[in-house]
């Protein structure tokens, strides 16, 4: 990507230079900062309410506030843009109360701006951030907080000084995700006409027919991504809270009946227009629009879904398993490197990905072809770019990093003795695989499988560059429906979609409750 991007002798990149591409960079930091600032604000409070409070309905709450990740940000968009517009019901109900009869009569917040796609955006991200600093709280030495305590510190303070600052690399790691898929999403700011350097390369590639300065738009976007991961990683080296005898046994901090309502109010807030009411809007178009047609035209894209995102997670889970038992099991100094390069694939962004493929795979094929011909054999075609292959691949490489956190998580409890029992048995290194490690790992596995296989049928930005012909995903028909406005028609496969991203959420809560 980068040599096609430097060969380039188009003189569209530098007319971008000159006229938009500055405005282009700037919409791009801009709504990563305010999605991550929104995230931590909305993630981190309602993490350590649940965890240090006894804010009212915390048991359910604790797990209902990861529930906006199954919800895809450009259906939110779209169902709160068709709520809040002009014509949507809370400003048409306005003017009924208040006999407004035009737009200059009144203001009314613009949710189709850069703002309004930094809160869509932040509503269906923050669970990372209040997911892994629920973990990092939930996991600290409570002796920590208690000696903050027998110095004079309240409670408020303790927390912030202490149990806060020890949370502070799960929040630069949240924060880094949150930033990542907030520079790798698509749909959301293509509908809302907040253009990025996302919807640049898109447009570059499609609108103006001129691969080569995609590619370098798509260069400069992975150049960001690569200042995001280095400034994580360094911003959290030699960091080290741990204790030799952690006390986890946490003290509740009590609160009024005034302060639980509140707080209880703020986070039901979030659950709500994070999830609840999208989901409750999708249900209703369903009711309202569904018909034998629209349950026809769901069969197709749905197997197609079904297709690439079961090759995709169970050739992700299958490598992940290798490099997990090599990484255990081997003594090469260098073990950790493959599991290392391959985590590298969930920061690059799924348009700069697909650009990728195609500045790879695009060659290849010719190649190929080139071969066949002379060898007067029939040409294959694009075998490699032209077909599911290059979606599959594009899965494989984005979500490696999710099955290997997963697997490599199941591993690391199983203690070290189980490796060498067998061998002291004389048993070999197959059957204690098959008999010992891999019936530990199965719920490991499954999570793993789950997770990816979810993640795939809602990945849109590399099926929408890399797709065949006539091959269209759930994702893509929603996308597609999206921008014609005719959501309705797609609401069942947005409710599939949604109802398959809360299986994960559900079994690892299950998961965790029953430990």
């Amino acid at each position: 990507m980068l040599f096609a991007s430097l060969g380039s002798s188009s003189d569209l990149f530098s007319h971008l230079w000159q006229t938009v591409l500055p405005v282009y960079i700037s919409n791009t930091l801009v709504l990563g900062v305010l999605v991550v600032f929104l995230s931590l604000v909305f993630g981190t409070f309602s993490a350590a309410f649940i965890v240090h409070t006894n804010v009212f309905g915390k048991k359910f709450l604790r797990w209902l506030l990861l529930l906006p990740l199954a919800m895809p940000a450009y259906l939110v968009a779209y169902l709160y843009t068709d709520m809040f517009d002009y014509a949507g019901p809370i400003q048409r109900t306005l003017r009924g109360w208040f006999d407004w009869q035009s737009p200059s009569d009144y203001w009314f917040f613009d949710i189709r701006t850069l703002p309004g796609a930094g809160i869509v955006i932040s509503l269906v991200l923050f669970p990372y951030v209040y997911m892994l600093t629920r973990t990092a709280l939930e996991q600290q030495d409570q002796n920590l907080l208690r000696a903050g305590r027998l110095l004079g510190l309240s409670a408020t303070k303790s927390f912030l000084s202490v149990a806060l600052p020890l949370a502070r690399p799960a929040i630069a790691i949240s924060a880094s995700l949150v930033l990542m898929e907030t520079l790798a999403d698509f749909a959301t700011v293509n509908y809302f006409a907040v253009n990025t350097l996302t919807t640049a390369v898109y447009d570059t590639w499609l609108g103006y027919d001129d691969l080569a300065t995609a590619n370098a738009l798509a260069s400069i976007l992975m150049l960001l991504i690569l200042f995001v991961v280095v400034a994580e990683q360094r911003a959290r080296a030699g960091q080290n809270h741990q204790s030799n005898r952690p006390n986890q046994h946490i003290e509740i901090i009590k609160l009024s009946l005034f302060q639980q309502l509140f707080i209880s109010g703020f986070c039901w807030i979030l659950v709500l227009a994070g999830f609840l009411l999208p989901f409750a809007l999708l249900v209703i178009m369903a009711v309202e629009y569904s018909n034998m047609a629209q349950l026809t035209n769901l069969v197709s894209p749905g197997l197609n879904s079904i297709e690439v995102s079961f090759y995709a997670a169970t050739i992700v889970t299958f490598f992940a398993l290798l490099l997990g038992l090599y990484h255990r099991l081997s003594i090469d100094k260098w073990r950790i490197l493959p599991s290392s390069l391959v985590g590298i694939g969930y920061a690059v962004p799924g348009t700069v990905l697909a650009m990728a493929l195609l500045a790879s795979f695009g060659p290849l094929d010719h190649f190929i072809n080139d071969i066949a011909r002379t060898l007067q054999f029939k040409e294959p075609g694009l075998v490699l770019s032209g077909t599911i292959f290059a979606v599959v691949f594009a899965f494989v490489v984005r979500f490696s990093a999710i099955a290997n956190g997963t697997i490599s998580s199941g591993i690391k409890q199983i203690p070290h003795s189980v490796d060498l029992a067998p061998a002291s048995l004389g048993v070999g290194v197959g059957q204690m695989l098959k008999k010992v490690h891999l019936p530990i790992l199965r719920p490991s596995i499954f999570v793993a499988w789950l997770l990816v296989f979810v993640e795939s049928m809602k990945e849109l930005s590399a099926v929408l560059l890399l797709r065949p012909f006539n091959f269209d995903t759930l994702s893509i028909q929603i996308y597609q429906l999206i921008s014609d406005e005719m959501l309705e028609q797609g609401a069942l496969s947005a409710i599939l979609i949604v109802l398959l991203g809360l299986l994960p959420i559900i079994w690892l809560n299950r998961s965790k409750e029953l430990s």
